[in-house]
């Protein structure tokens, strides 16, 4: 049991909907702290949008995909089953892809991961888990083959490429029904994304 006068600390990367309600939930007279703005983390990330149907981004992908300048390449889905298939596509279409998620085992996750650091596979295909803690060096794009559900999330997921000083490219690709998500990423980050069709 923890002693009456303790004090109980939340600390997240992000402050989405649900955790701010779970921080209201659970703790007395919470006092919220932001540290780092979004708009400080995109400043040396070049953004673009790439608006397609459905039916013409898997074709999208793998065009974007054969510039080799994209040398090691994190594309992240919504869900676990669209990481797998997104992966399943690119290795078909004979580029070097592994998918990291949930349901993949530990060990599994692991080998997927040093995999990609190591420069063994040049794309890792993964759902938001890869989103946050993970730091590879020299992630030249990020690709959001599908946005986010929270507008803070895009920020943590583009925010993979442009460390330490370096500069990045973040590319995602959206359908008409996306333009609402758009603006409120838009909105967050205090920037107008550069459009391309």
């Amino acid at each position: 049991t923890c002693p009456n006068g303790r004090q109980t600390a939340l600390f997240s990367a992000t402050m989405p909907p649900p955790i701010a309600k779970l921080a209201h939930d659970i703790l007395d007279h919470p006092a919220r702290i932001d540290i780092a703005p979004a708009k400080v983390a995109v400043e040396r990330i070049d953004q673009r949008v790439f608006f397609v149907g459905t039916k013409e981004k898997r074709a999208l992908l793998e065009g974007l995909l054969a510039d080799r300048d994209m040398n090691r390449v994190l594309v992240f889905t919504r869900t676990k089953r669209g990481a797998d298939r997104v992966c399943r596509n690119l290795v078909q279409a004979g580029m070097s892809a592994i998918a990291l998620h949930g349901n993949k085992a530990q060990n599994a996750r692991v080998r997927a991961l040093d995999s990609f650091r190591g420069g063994h596979v040049r794309i890792l295909v993964a759902t938001d888990i890869a989103a946050r803690g993970i730091d590879v060096p020299n992630i030249s794009h990020v690709i959001n083959y599908e946005l986010p559900n929270e507008p803070e999330s895009y920020v943590h997921r583009i925010g993979r490429t442009a460390r330490a000083g370096a500069s990045g490219i973040a590319v995602s690709l959206l359908t008409a029904e996306d333009v609402h998500d758009l603006v409120a990423i838009e909105r967050l980050i205090g920037a107008t994304i550069e459009r391309h069709d």
